[in-house]
């Protein structure tokens, strides 16, 4: 990979910001329009970024597939999971209320949990399918 330096610079102040704007969109998503699937593309984006500027093969090192087929898999059970928990309250499937003594905090903390687990497993999805598509021009 040919370096570039005016690239490198702007990428290395870029991801990060773009990181800190995922996390917002992922943790004030309750209050307002975002949330996980939201804040998931914007956190994959700013990984898929760091491939295309620094390389899939660093960016590999830095987040192994492995790694991300672990993330994809425990986002969906993070999501599945509330709604276990939910069930074996007594209630219906993802009936935040059952996940606390105060049905209201039991809202709030039923949705944090639903769109968090949809936000990892989006970005270990979008990341996957960069992979993917990257090491195709190698085969």
């Amino acid at each position: 990979m040919t370096r570039q330096p005016v690239l490198h610079v702007t990428a290395k102040f870029l991801i990060p910001l773009i990181m800190l704007f995922a996390l917002y969109v992922q943790f004030h998503g309750e209050y307002s329009p975002g949330g996980g699937f939201q804040a998931g593309v914007i956190f994959g984006a700013g990984l898929i970024l760091y491939g295309l500027v620094f390389g899939v093969e660093q960016a590999q090192r830095v987040l192994p597939l492995g790694v991300l087929r672990v993330l994809a898999a425990l986002g969906v059970l993070l999501y599945g999971g509330v709604g276990m928990v939910s069930l074996l309250a007594g209630q219906e499937f993802l009936d935040y209320g059952a996940l606390s003594a105060d049905p209201v905090a039991g809202q709030h903390l039923g949705i944090l949990l639903v769109e968090l687990g949809v936000g990892i497993t989006v970005t270990a999805v979008m990341v996957i399918i960069f992979y993917v598509f990257a090491g195709r021009e190698k085969t």
